[in-house]
């Protein structure tokens, strides 16, 4: 018997989910066994010729202070007139969130799979990602920033040059409730054929 699709908490979760700015998460993180089912969750998205064109890298507990002695030694040669307060921000980028996943895109040349396809893919695992966390009760920030597009930050992070990051996913918790943001109204995305 199917659920009313008014009160089916799935769809309430999707029509009510926003990202959270990294400034307002806290912990606890995942568990080990929430952690494996957001991952498995993740890796359940359309894969054209099951190349599996994407990997993880996590960041959590010290490895996130470790990760930012990285950004913070690379953003100050990149930007040597930056103030100490500046380098702090970034020595603190992955450590507000309990838990950050890097999502990398290994997509590539194939004999009969686009690399688009392959990129979509590995887009789609960092949506299904956020899904996943918010529906276990955690609030997620899917980002880039300025590291996911410098080689030298990739490199030090384990990413092979020929990867790139689809996104850095934040997640944690938050006491307060979200607010949402304006919406684009469906008659100005939508068209017919």
């Amino acid at each position: 018997m199917n659920q009313r699709p008014d009160i089916n908490p799935m769809l309430e979760m999707l029509k009510t989910r926003r990202s959270v700015p990294v400034l307002a998460m806290q912990g606890p993180g995942p568990n080990p066994d929430e952690l494996d089912t957001l991952l498995t969750i993740a890796t359940r998205v359309p894969d054209h010729g099951k190349l599996c064109p994407w990997r993880f890298i996590l960041f959590e507990g010290d490895a996130r202070a470790r990760a930012g002695e990285v950004l913070a030694q690379r953003f100050k040669e990149k930007n040597p007139g930056a103030t100490d307060a500046q380098v702090e921000v970034e020595r603190k980028r992955l450590q507000h969130a309990p838990l950050v996943i890097a999502v990398v895109s290994k997509a590539g040349p194939h004999a009969k799979i686009p690399e688009w396809e392959q990129t979509l893919s590995s887009g789609a695992v960092c949506m299904n990602l956020v899904t996943a966390a918010n529906a276990l009760g955690f609030v997620t920030s899917w980002l880039t920033q300025w590291y996911a597009y410098d080689r030298e930050t990739l490199n030090a992070f384990g990413v092979r040059d020929d990867e790139r990051i689809s996104g850095f996913i934040h997640i944690g918790r938050k006491d307060k409730p979200n607010e949402d943001r304006p919406r684009p109204p469906l008659d100005s995305v939508v068209s017919r054929y």
